[in-house]
């Protein structure tokens, strides 16, 4: 007599969509990487999921140590993270072509007193616009301000 279980698959199925509506919308993804190449270092990247279901590719900043030089335009989120390690989403926002003065003075000093402690960057949106989508898609229903 061989053990065999009957699975449901309109059961698993049903789980599975229970189980996404139980998450929240904005979530990090984290990504795996493995070391560079001749033994440097992996770099830092990770991964958010917006309310689409699009995922934005991210660089891992410390918020301490941000690199605006190189920034130039790009969506930066601003992250912290429980002691379990589960990012929250703080803020989002755009960056222009000089972010510099405007980031450091007023975003920066809003996202460390709100317990921010890394920048993310998502440096592939083409334009403004594309841009302006992905602070849409990643934005809180509470209305936050989504502007650095």
């Amino acid at each position: 007599m061989a053990n065999r279980r009957a699975l449901s698959w309109s059961a698993a199925l049903r789980d599975l969509k229970d189980d996404r509506t139980r998450r929240e919308d904005v979530r990090e993804e984290r990504l795996r990487t493995a070391s560079g190449l001749r033994g440097s270092p992996a770099l830092a990247l990770s991964a958010w999921r917006g309310r689409s279901g699009k995922r934005y590719v991210v660089g891992v900043h410390p918020l301490s140590e941000p690199e605006l030089a190189e920034m130039g335009e790009a969506v930066v989120i601003a992250v912290k993270r429980d002691p379990a390690g589960i990012a929250e989403l703080v803020s989002v926002a755009t960056s222009g072509e000089s972010p510099r003065e405007h980031l450091q003075r007023t975003w920066f000093a809003r996202m460390r007193g709100c317990g921010a402690t890394e920048m993310h960057v998502h440096r592939l949106a083409e334009d403004a616009r594309a841009r302006a989508a992905v602070v849409a898609d990643l934005s809180t229903e509470d209305g936050e301000p989504t502007d650095a």
